[in-house]
Formats: structure tokens, C-alpha cells, sequence
């Protein structure tokens, strides 16, 4: 059988946890792993995660003694994964019960897919849910695709051997750290889309969604995204030349504005239509 390993960088959200772990524990796919890693949290998280997973060998927890952020974390739970895919659960969220047995299941059809990614399901703090979010959709993956406009998120699962050729997590990153993995997942393969919701997203005042923080995760996808471009070799967008250097968020996404046009967006659309049949 397939393991799987999901990986979980926590901070501060011990009061989510319950129904994370419940989540897991529900999954109608046996094999898997969690691999929990804390970043110094300052609330009782680390004793009530503790209290949960006692006695399960299924759960592996770890610490960072100082605060290191999340793409510090993210990375150092790849270290520990040992599972053939691998997915992060945020741990103020939750799966369907049958996340896992979907998502084994569609690997089997194609060898070149590397990737799996699903709808999501928003919640209220809660986890009431209350509607599927719109924007995640079957994407055309080639160089230009950078997952702006267009994106997809949760639930976003990878093989660990894919994970292996690129060059990791930027550790250094402090937000748009899932932003990175993915463009650069997406680059050794296809994904594969399954159009039903197997995460259960929380929304709550805590969340980067929320607050201040938004700007400043806005800017470093823009950062991550001229990365991907340099990484690429991409030398012009839409006959726009691509910095050499990073100096605003706004001239990256300019760069990005034809991909929201409706004729660039049927023609995707249509080419993904072609692929699959």
C-alpha cells in the first residue's frame, strides 16, 4: 500500500487542533503518517497536541526551540516524512474523511502525474462549512502558469520522490511558503484535478486572510513568482521583459494582467479540454 505522510507545522492554533486530528483519525485510508512540528508556540499547543496523539505511533511530533516561521517548518517537515506522497494539513483545518482514499486512487492512473489537488470547502471559525471556494479550478500547467489569477490550493498532494528533484521549501520564506512548493512541484509534472471538496478551510481572525498580514504575503508571492521566472529562464511575459531584479510586487503582477483576459482564458480552458479526452 501507498503511504502517506501528512505534514503539519503548527503555531499557535492548539485550540484548532481537535478537529485536525479528529480528521485524521476519521480518514477511511489507513496508511499514513502525521508528522507534527511545532514552532515554539507561546499557547498550549504543544501540551494539547500531546494529550491527542499519546500512545499513537502513527503521530510523530517535533519542536523548533525558537520561533522559525513557516517555511523554516514546512521544509523541516519534509526531513521526516517518509511517506511515497505527502500533503500539508494546516492544523486550524480538517479533512474529509475520504481525502486520503481519493487521492491515493487517482495516482494510479498516469505515471506522469506528480501532483493531485482538489476543491476546498470554506468554513466559519467553526468549521461550519459554508461554500466551496470558486477560484480553485483544473489548470493548464506549462511555464507561464504561475497559479495567478487562476489558483489552486488545498488539497494539494505530491510525491515525496518529485519533491526530491527540485530544490525544496524556501526556508527563509515567512508566507507564500505553499505558493513556492507548488510552481515548483508543477515544474517536474502534471496535476491532476478532483473536482470535490476533501478540505475543510477555517476562517477565523487569526488567519493571513484576515489581517494586515495579507499585503505582506501578496509581496512575497510576488517575490516567489519572479523567482519561478528566473528559475525558468524566462527572459519576457507577453512580450514584457521580466526584471532582473525584484523592485515591486505591482511590475510583477502587470507582467501577469493578459492571463485574466477572457480570450487567454478559453483558449486555457480549451487546451485542457483537448488533454483530456
Amino acid at each position: 500500500m501507498i503511504n502517506f505522510s501528512i505534514l503539519i507545522a503548527n503555531y499557535n492554533n492548539g485550540k484548532y487542533f481537535k478537529e485536525c486530528y479528529d480528521s485524521l483519525i476519521s480518514q477511511t485510508y489507513k496508511n499514513w503518517e502525521a508528522i507534527v512540528i511545532d514552532d515554539a508556540s507561546t499557547d498550549d499547543s504543544v501540551e494539547i497536541i500531546q494529550s491527542l496523539i499519546q500512545g499513537d505511533s502513527r503521530f510523530k511530533l517535533y519542536h523548533n526551540t525558537t520561533n522559525k516561521g513557516c517555511g523554516f517548518t514546512k521544509a523541516a517537515c519534509m526531513e521526516y516524512a517518509k511517506g511515497d506522497l505527502c500533503a500539508y494539513l494546516d492544523p486550524d483545518d480538517a479533512l474529509y474523511p475520504e481525502a486520503l482514499e481519493k487521492t491515493v486512487q487517482e495516482f494510479f492512473d498516469r505515471d506522469d502525474i506528480v501532483a493531485i489537488y482538489s476543491q476546498m470547502m470554506i468554513c466559519d471559525e467553526d468549521l461550519t462549512p459554508e461554500r466551496i471556494y470558486a477560484g480553485t479550478k483544473q489548470i493548464y500547467n506549462n511555464r507561464h502558469f504561475f497559479n495567478c489569477p487562476i489558483q489552486f490550493a488545498h488539497f494539494f498532494t505530491f510525491k515525496r520522490e518529485t519533491y526530491s528533484r527540485t530544490t525544496g521549501i524556501n526556508p527563509n520564506l515567512k508566507n507564500a511558503v505553499d505558493q513556492d512548493l507548488y510552481l515548483k512541484i508543477l515544474e517536474q509534472g502534471e496535476a491532476k484535478f478532483i473536482k470535490d471538496p476533501l478540505y475543510l478551510y477555517r476562517l477565523h481572525s487569526n488567519g493571513i486572510s484576515q489581517d494586515k498580514a495579507k499585503q505582506s504575503a501578496k509581496e512575497s508571492f510576488a517575490r516567489v513568482i519572479h523567482d519561478t521566472m528566473k528559475r525558468r529562464g524566462i527572459k519576457k511575459i507577453n512580450n514584457q521583459a521580466v526584471p532582473e531584479v525584484f523592485t515591486s510586487s505591482q511590475e510583477i503582477y502587470k507582467l501577469l494582467n493578459y492571463q485574466t483576459n477572457k480570450m487567454h482564458r478559453l483558449i486555457s480552458r480549451i487546451k485542457v479540454t483537448l488533454d483530456n479526452i
